[in-house]
This record gives C-alpha cells, structure tokens and sequence, in this order.
C-alpha cells in the first residue's frame, strides 16, 4: 500500500507538469491531439473535442501531443506555427506548473507543521558544533562562503567539502561572527564493540545505555551502567575517543577497562568491523518556527530557491566531477524515498504532510531538472528558441530534429543507468 500510495504521488507530479503543457496549448489554440497517462499501449481511450485522453498500460508518467510539435504542419493551430513566446510559453508551462504545486504543497506542510530555519537548536556539550563555538539561537547565514537558506544548504556544502573545516557566518543577536567548524567524520567501515551510549558527546558518552545482541560488548561481558574509562591502558574521556582508538587497533583483542559500582573491572574484547555508510556527524539542530499565512508562503519561496539553486549545482559538480553518476537518484528510489515517508508516519495526517512535504521537493527538482539546457528536456528547447530569437530564423527543421534525436538517445541511456543504479543501491542497502 505505502509503494502504491508513492507511485501515485510521483505520477501526480509529472501528469501536473503535463497539465501545465496543456493548459497553455489549449490557451494559446494549438490543437492538443492526445492527453496520455503513463506510456505503451493503450488501454482505454475517449475523444472529447479535439482531443483523445488515453489510458497506457505501463503505469509511469504522462505526455501530451499537440499539432505540429514532432511533425511538420501547415495548420494555423499547429505548435510550429505558434510565434516564438506562445512556443516558448507552452514548452516552460510544465516546470512552472511544478514549481507553482511545490508552493501550494509547501504552504500547506508550513502551516500546519512549521518550516526549517536557519535558527541553531540546542548544541549538545562536546559536539563538533560546540566545539567550534555555536550556541543555541545563532542564525547560520554562510558556509564557506556560500549562502545557506535550508539546513539541506548547510549538509550540502558540507558534504560537497568532504567535511574539511570550513568558515561558518552566523548572525548573534545583532553581532555577525565567523567560526571555524569541522564535523567528525564516521567512516563507512569502522571497527565497534557493539553498545549504545547514554548521550552522543561529552563524559557521559562513556557510560554504557544497552548492549548490542551478539556483539563483541556482550561477548566481552560489557554492562549497561559500566563507564569506559581506559582501552588497552589508554585514557578514554569520550566516545569519540573510544572510537579513535578501536580505529587504530582494528581487529586486535584489546584489555577494556570500565568502572562497575565504584570499582575498576578489566575485559577483554575484539572489536568487530562494521560496514555501513560514511557520514558527518555535527551535532547540530535547527529550530522549526510558525508563521502566519504570508510567512509561510514567503519560506515556500524561499525554499523552492533553495532546491533549485541545488539542483543547478548538482549539475556542475557532476560536471566537475565533485559528485558521481552513481549518487543520482532515479524513479525507483524516489518511490522507495515516498514510501518510507510514508510508512514511517504513525498517523494519517503525518502521512499526508510527509507525502506532500517530499512531493514538493521532487515536484521542484523535476520542474528545475526539465529547465536545464539539455536536448530533449524543455531547458534544451527554451535554449533552441533563445538561438531562433537571436538569429531571427528557425533551426533548420532536420538539424533541430537531429538535436532532439542525440539528447533522446542520451537521455534514455542515462535512464538506464540510473534505473539499474537505483536497483544496485537499493539491494545494496
């Protein structure tokens, strides 16, 4: 139920971008010859006007096919008579009716449960954000010089850093102060004992809170309430320590000293090694605030910006070779993304403001994605009709045509990938 719940919302997403290319065609009196959802043979179709709505047998997607747009036509209502700013209207219609359900969405989520801001919530003693200086109520305005208008800016950059220290701007009351920050870094591989601690930083991240199942800890006779005070003679103050230090000795036994009701007791241990996936631990939160309806609308904006500015950034790190192929995200772990959203809700209002929280970002990515300067996307179009405008003329039909073909053929073999990526990853995880 939550995958079929996803694939609809997904769906809904590219028929509303399609609703937008009809929409526009329909105002400006191109004749739209047929309205599909999703692709293959028909399954059931119905002519109203002009237009045939059909229904296709594989559920993904949608496409509208006007006069004129893929075929020569000398009829005044075809797509290719249309002057310059009707075709260019109609070809950036779909994006735009993507950014414009994003806002809606996005106004609704932020009414009812608030929105992210760049606020600082409670550091915790000990933290990566503590340690660099932050304090609850600082606003982050830039990292590394580059602005941040979401938390997602903020992980971004940080990612896109490999977590080197980097020069964090925030706002302090009416001060503006600069610090330096460096997150700590949990690698992919790393070797554990297999407990959980009583806090993530500071002292008491020595404390034992539980005791893993099978693991080297309960092997090793570790208790919930020990302290890890030395590892192999060595002085740990911290788990961070503790974590440092199973690092360096790998799968080496090693003598663990706790303190056990008032005493000393040492046990023997062999860290076990872990895979999983790297990521940088900060320490930080930030706060979630209420606006009334015109604040609330103003973040929308504000957020909408903000993932399409990261969307053009994809880009060029890909481009640049900051971020791989592999890190790409396809239509079937979008679903796996909206289904988790929704099965991790406990109750149906959560599931509908986590559905249409994450439907306003993919909304925003593919309305922002399609108006990239690519062949066969509406960016890739828009760029065709800019050249027409300067040159005062058309693209020859076969060159536009031979255009249109190399990004289809591109643009599929990167479906591909990413679909077989998409599967590798999630089987992999």
């Amino acid at each position: 139920m939550h995958i079929l719940i996803a694939v609809l919302a997904l769906n809904l997403i590219i028929i509303l971008h399609e609703l937008g290319h009809y929409l526009v065609a329909k105002a400006a009196g191109i004749r739209v010859m047929e309205f599909s959802l999703f692709f293959g043979p028909k399954l059931f179709s119905k002519k109203k006007g002009e237009t045939i709505f059909s229904l296709r047998l594989f559920p993904v997607g949608a496409f509208v096919l006007m006069e004129g747009e893929e075929e020569a036509s000398n009829s005044e209502r075809s797509f290719s008579k249309k002057p310059l700013g009707v075709r260019m209207a109609v070809v950036a219609a779909g994006p735009v009716m993507n950014i414009l359900s994003a806002l809606l969405f996005l106004w609704i989520v932020f009414t009812a449960a608030g929105y992210n801001s760049m606020l600082v919530a409670d550091v915790p003693p000990g933290s990566p954000a503590a340690e660099a200086g932050l304090r609850e109520g600082d606003r982050i305005l830039r990292y590394d010089g580059r602005r941040v208008y979401q938390p997602s800016d903020f992980y971004s950059f940080m990612v896109i850093n490999e977590g080197k220290p980097s020069i964090i701007q925030l706002q302090r009351g009416t001060e503006r102060k600069q610090v330096l920050f460096t997150p700590d870094l949990i690698p992919a591989d790393r070797y554990v004992l297999g407990f959980g601690a009583k806090e993530p930083y500071g002292q008491d991240s020595t404390v034992v809170e539980y005791i893993v199942p099978d693991s080297p800890a309960e092997k090793g006779n570790l208790l919930p309430g020990d302290r890890i005070i030395r590892l192999d003679g060595e002085r740990v103050m911290t788990k961070k320590e503790i974590s440092a230090v199973l690092q360096r000795k790998k799968d080496q036994p090693l003598n663990v000293t706790v303190l056990r009701d008032g005493r000393e007791v040492t046990l023997t241990m062999t860290p076990r090694l872990e895979k999983g996936t790297g990521y940088f631990d900060t320490g930080l939160s930030f706060q979630t605030l209420r606006g009334g309806i015109v604040e609330n609308l103003e973040q929308a904006v504000v957020y909408i910006y903000s993932v399409i500015r990261s969307v053009v950034y994809s880009f060029v790190w890909l481009l640049t070779g900051k971020v791989s192929l592999t890190q790409l995200a396809g239509p079937v772990r979008i679903v796996s993304m909206m289904s988790e959203a929704v099965s991790y809700s406990p109750t149906v209002s959560l599931v509908i403001l986590n559905l249409l929280n994450i439907s306003a970002l993919i909304s925003i990515a593919i309305g922002a994605t399609n108006l990239l300067p690519f062949p066969a996307l509406d960016g890739g179009k828009l760029l065709l009709y800019g050249l027409e405008a300067l040159r005062g003329k058309p693209l020859p039909p076969e060159r536009e045509a031979s255009i249109s073909m190399v990004g289809f053929v591109l643009l599929m073999a990167l479906a591909v990938f990413v679909l077989f990526n998409d599967l590798f990853q999630l089987l992999r995880g």
